[in-house]
């Protein structure tokens, strides 16, 4: 699931797209997957694409996509895996990679 998100988040052109293996460090998720957009609106338009994305094959999150949202952070909840869609600056403010730095970095692969 979080390579799907990923390239869910890709396909909206996302940038520095990451996902953390949390699974031995958290006990709440097993992966995260990060995403950046240039601008709020993409920032929203990339959570708006995974949750669209995922929701085709049936899988649905537990969170919904603020509209409209002027937070900078948008978290999709999908149990095992949490999905934040980041405006740039916003990203690097909270840092989430070095919050978590002692998740394994998983490579995101191409194909579907």
């Amino acid at each position: 699931m979080a390579q799907a998100i990923a390239r869910a988040a890709k396909s909206i052109k996302a940038e520095n797209v990451v996902i953390l293996d949390v699974s031995k460090i958290a006990g709440f998720c097993d992966y995260f997957v990060i995403a950046s957009g240039n601008s709020l609106r993409q920032t929203v338009a990339i959570a708006q694409a995974i949750r669209d994305d995922l929701e085709k094959n049936g899988i649905k999150s537990l969170s919904k996509v603020p509209r409209g949202d002027e937070s900078g952070w948008i978290a999709l909840d999908y149990v095992s895996v949490i999905a934040h869609s980041f405006y740039k600056p916003m990203r690097e403010f909270y840092s989430l990679e070095s919050l978590w730095s002692d998740a394994k970095k998983v490579r995101v692969s191409a194909s579907r």
